[in-house]
């Protein structure tokens, strides 16, 4: 194989992980995760965290792909995007559903085998509320697409979970309903910095059908709504005071952030805001694993000073 031969193959196969967007997958798998070992009351199987977050990996690159899919004639007309190869031609609609269909594929087959059918079926029907439903349905839609289809993108947690307890208890449904809360304002940060560019897609995002103002608003409403939504896991005993600290800390920031964005807005605020959110869920989750770990450090401690 010559020298401009492989490094076409390295380009193609990057092109390639380039729609399953890497990165979002990442975060997603991320808090799955956690959700596998706030699940268990001590440290859980780890061959079941391994292979249902193989599995659960696997589902949501195939649904990023779909995604990519549908879009390509929207991701064509923004900067953004227009480099992915779906958008260009590089890559055709049959291999991507041909790839798609192999990562989902096996996915499933890795979660039925080797975690549970559950399990599977849940990771199963965030791909379609993902792929299909969000993306097809209601993207183009509604300008409220990213408040009713971010159950899907809110799922992980329970997944997690259900991989783990092969149920999906209350204590999950929290976990979702923090991610479901924190996606309009990660994604309408987004959509404010970007607006020109949805604008020139056609695609219906609130920037556009309603205005800066209204969205800037809306950004900071739901900031605070997410406020109390973090410490839900507090208040039903999920978690300790180390978590409370920590959610307080990282969602007063939040607002805070949201609240100058609404008063002054520019580019660069919401840029900010964009990249803060990210690193705000994965510090959320992180710190709920943290206060996991050592409140049965603690009981441990207390268990073992105890009378013989």
């Amino acid at each position: 194989m010559t020298s401009a031969t492989a490094t076409r193959h390295h380009s193609l196969l990057h092109q390639y992980l380039v729609l399953t967007k890497p990165r979002v997958t990442q975060l997603a798998v991320f808090c799955a995760v956690i959700g596998m070992f706030l699940a268990a009351p001590g440290v859980p199987d780890l061959w079941r965290v391994a292979t249902a977050t193989i599995g659960i990996w696997l589902l949501a690159a195939a649904a990023f792909s779909i995604n990519c899919l549908i879009e390509r004639e929207s991701d064509a007309l923004m900067a953004r995007t227009a480099r992915r190869a779906t958008a260009s031609g590089e890559i055709t609609p049959p291999q991507v559903l041909l790839m798609a269909g192999v990562l989902g594929g096996v996915g499933m087959w890795v979660l039925y085998l080797w975690v549970n059918p559950l399990t599977m079926w849940l990771t199963f029907a965030t791909f379609v509320g993902y792929a299909l439903i969000y993306t097809a349905i209601l993207k183009p839609l509604t300008p409220q697409n990213i408040v009713i289809g971010g159950l899907s993108g809110a799922m992980p947690p329970a997944l997690g979970w259900a991989a783990i307890a092969n149920a999906v208890p209350a204590e999950a449904w929290v976990l979702v309903l923090i991610i479901f809360i924190w996606t309009p304002p990660h994604f309408w940060a987004l959509a404010l910095y970007k607006h020109r560019e949805y604008e020139k897609s056609g695609l219906p995002m609130l920037p556009v059908t309603h205005g800066m103002q209204f969205t800037q608003l809306h950004v900071l409403l739901y900031t605070v709504l997410l406020f109390v939504a973090s410490i839900l896991p507090y208040i039903v005993r999920m978690s300790g005071p180390l978590y409370l600290v920590a959610a307080c800390a990282l969602s007063g920031r939040f607002v805070w952030q949201a609240w100058v964005l609404y008063r002054n807005y520019s580019d660069a605020r919401a840029r900010k805001l964009f990249f803060y959110s990210i690193l705000y869920l994965a510090l959320l989750f992180a710190a709920l694993l943290v206060d996991h770990w050592v409140s049965l450090i603690l009981s441990n401690l207390v268990f073992s000073a105890g009378p013989a």
